[in-house]
């Protein structure tokens, strides 16, 4: 597994072509394509994660995973074609970025990476940037989902690895509920929120800090959820830089509370 991440600085020395995707989104937020058309990095185009990243909210959660042959055309008009590298960039920490990235590489896309930081480490190591709606010239990226394992709720039961919920902890725990109809988490899983992948810089901690924080034994299976799948890929990104390939729930909590019967925990 190559590194999903690149730096700011490995970034801007980049030869050659790259596709760059703006993934600006955060959940009670300022609106992406506002913040995009106020600056953004030369040529990127910007990528609406409730749009472009999710299908209709239902039985399958708030983000369900989008469509394919959708999924494919949003991507063709951001530019993405399969033989060209892509970055993505939020300004989120990675957890909207992160989505993207596994999107991208489900559908069969074999080089996408994350910009570690994210929009501000762009500006701070004095990257170039733009405003306004740049031109996007069409890409040919054609989706061939599966190439990532997933779990759906029937699996969850029966996972034999190690489940990680990526919410916050007092989410987990079912003090607080923002989002979701009922509080608390699926029986069984440990919290690794995703403040806890990264550093006060906002980038993710070294792969051995991540090892620490995860502290799952080699050759152990481990999947991951959030409230509505999103979040979670930022601790599969997480786990990626460790060199583990995680399973992503996609339905997450918000999906697993549809059906009353599905048992719910609290506490730790």
């Amino acid at each position: 597994m190559t590194n999903p991440l690149v730096t700011a600085t490995e970034l801007r020395d980049v030869l050659g072509p790259i596709t760059v995707l703006d993934v600006r989104y955060r959940l009670g937020g300022p609106a992406g394509p506002a913040e995009f058309a106020s600056g953004h990095m030369p040529g990127a185009a910007y990528v609406d994660l409730d749009r472009d990243l999710a299908g209709p909210p239902g039985d399958g959660g708030r983000h369900p995973l989008p469509d394919p042959s959708r999924f494919a055309a949003a991507m063709r008009a951001a530019g993405v074609s399969s033989a060209r590298p892509v970055v993505v960039y939020d300004d989120w920490g990675g957890r909207a970025a992160a989505r993207c990235w596994w999107l991208l590489r489900h559908h069969g896309h074999d080089d996408v990476r994350v910009l570690d930081g994210g929009w501000p480490a762009w500006v701070r190591a004095g990257g170039a940037t733009e405003t306004g709606q740049p031109a996007v010239v069409p890409g040919d990226f054609q989706a061939r989902p599966g190439r990532l394992p997933v779990l759906s709720a029937e699996d969850v039961p029966s996972f034999p690895g190690v489940l990680v919920d990526a919410r916050a902890p007092e989410r987990f725990r079912g003090e607080a509920e923002p989002v979701d109809p009922v509080a608390g988490h699926i029986p069984g899983a440990v919290n690794v929120p995703t403040e806890a992948n990264l550093g006060p810089d906002g980038r993710f901690l070294p792969a051995e800090e991540l090892r620490a924080v995860y502290g799952i034994a080699e050759g152990r299976e481990v999947a991951s959820y959030c409230g509505s799948g999103v979040t979670a890929c930022h601790d599969l990104l997480a786990l990626a830089v460790t060199g583990v390939e995680g399973r992503l729930f996609p339905g997450s909590w918000s999906g697993w509370v549809t059906d009353a019967s599905r048992p719910v925990a609290t506490g730790e």
